[in-house]
This record gives structure tokens, C-alpha cells and sequence, in this order.
């Protein structure tokens, strides 16, 4: 009636049996989903300024840049690292929105750029930017 038990040597298995494919397919995916969630918890938000638009007051910003010999200078002037926390944070109490925006050389450590940022949230700058040539 369904089918008959009577099998040929000589002829073609032509069913394919997709479940093996679909176990796979779905491990594939399982495993994908676990990773992309460890991925976007490595990431931090960086809040960057906006251009101010005509009538609307612009938040001010404290500008810190690093050069390649290892200077910083903060809003144009040339400071020692030593002095650097104690001038945010008088920038900061006089100012509770104050933006940092940190330029620095291509040369220049990652791990420094990261410090500096450390030490402007620190000393009580809530928001920073990172300032890169568009070019």
C-alpha cells in the first residue's frame, strides 16, 4: 500500500534528507547570536557636539590637544600633565555642561588618548569628543 520493500542495488537514491542541514543551520545561528551580543557589549558611546544652530546657545568645550613629543595643550595653551586634572576640574565646577573634545596626533599611543579621557571624566566633564581630520 505506502510502499514496497523491494529494493534494487542498481537504482539512484535521489531523497535528500535536509535535517542534518537545518541542525546545522541553527547551531550556525545560535552561535552567531551569542557572539554579536558579547560584541556590542565591548563598545562605549562617544557623545559628540552639535553644531549650534542660529538663536541657540553653544555649550562651551574645553579643547585638549596631544601632540607627537608628548605635549598637551588645553584650549591653546601648553600645560604639564602634572597641572592637567587640577585645570579640568576648575573648568568643570565652573561649568557643569562642559564638552571635552580631544585631538590627537596619529602618532600618538592609543593608550595615552584613552588616559586623558579617563582623566577628563574624572575631574567631573560628563560628555567628550574625539576630533578627527575630514578629509
Amino acid at each position: 500500500m505506502g510502499g514496497s520493500l523491494d529494493f534494487d542495488d542498481d537504482e539512484v537514491i535521489s531523497d535528500i534528507n535536509v535535517t542534518p542541514f537545518v541542525d546545522i543551520i541553527l547551531v550556525v545561528l545560535i552561535i552567531f547570536m551569542m557572539t554579536s551580543t558579547t560584541m556590542q557589549r565591548g563598545s562605549f558611546k562617544v557623545d559628540l557636539p552639535q553644531a549650534a544652530a542660529a538663536g541657540e546657545s553653544v555649550t562651551s568645550t574645553v579643547n585638549i590637544v596631544l601632540a607627537p613629543d608628548g605635549r598637551v595643550a588645553v584650549n591653546g595653551q601648553t600645560v604639564s600633565r602634572d597641572s592637567l586634572p587640577a585645570l579640568i576640574a576648575a573648568e568643570s565646577r565652573t561649568d557643569p555642561d562642559l564638552r571635552a573634545v580631544v585631538a590627537a596626533d596619529k602618532t600618538v599611543d592609543y593608550g595615552e588618548v584613552i588616559r586623558i579621557i579617563d582623566l577628563v571624566k574624572e575631574n567631573g566633564v560628563r560628555s567628550f569628543a574625539l576630533n578627527i581630520d575630514r578629509s
